[in-house]
Formats: C-alpha cells, sequence, structure tokens
C-alpha cells in the first residue's frame, strides 16, 4: 500500500492532462467549428482523449478511495478528490493538497 500516494500523483496528472485537452482543445474544435471543415474533423478525432481520460478517470477513482481510506480522510475530502477529476484545472490543486497532507499527517498504521 505504500506505493499508493506516487500512484495517485500519477494518476491525477494524466487525469488533469487530459481533461485540459479534452475541455479546451478537442472540444471546442468539435463543436464550435463549422461542420466538415478540417479543423472541426480534427477535433472529432481528437475526441478519443475523453475515452482515455475514462479509462484513467476510473483508475484514477479506486487509487484516490484507497489513498483516502489508507489515511482515514473525511468523506468531505475524499469526495473532493474523487470528483476532481471531473473539473478542468481542480485536480491540479487537490494533488497539491493530498501532497501537503501526504506529507505532514503521520504514515497510518499497517491494517492487518
Amino acid at each position: 500500500m505504500r506505493s499508493l500516494f506516487p500512484t495517485y500523483r500519477i494518476l491525477a496528472f494524466i487525469v488533469g492532462v487530459l481533461l485540459l485537452f479534452g475541455t479546451f482543445v478537442a472540444f471546442p474544435l468539435r463543436h464550435f467549428l463549422p461542420e466538415g471543415t478540417s479543423a472541426q474533423q480534427l477535433g472529432e478525432r481528437l475526441s478519443w482523449g475523453w475515452v482515455v481520460h475514462g479509462f484513467v478517470y476510473i483508475a484514477y477513482l479506486v487509487v484516490a478511495f484507497l489513498l483516502a481510506r489508507q489515511y482515514r480522510w473525511s468523506l468531505t475530502f475524499t469526495l473532493t478528490m474523487l470528483a476532481a477529476g471531473l473539473i478542468p484545472i481542480f485536480i491540479f490543486w487537490v494533488e497539491r493538497q493530498v501532497a501537503h497532507r501526504v506529507a505532514t499527517e503521520p504514515a497510518p498504521e499497517p491494517t492487518g
């Protein structure tokens, strides 16, 4: 379980980048440009990012939940962590909050 935090950080970064890419590149190209233009078609091809985001987000949810359970964080903070992967840019702030908590809180006792 010790490797949960590094895994969380990597997944948070990937989810955040994919969410930014989908929100600020693929979505506008696909939906705000005239139908059939080369830029609009590029937006359609780039929409694969949403699928990848979805799969990586599922892994992020599992790891974030396990990390929150391991440290016994509050339900509010846990739900904030879980929802962060759905709000562009927010996940980067939440990841910093998680990093601060991991660094300042005592390591959890192993359960067994």
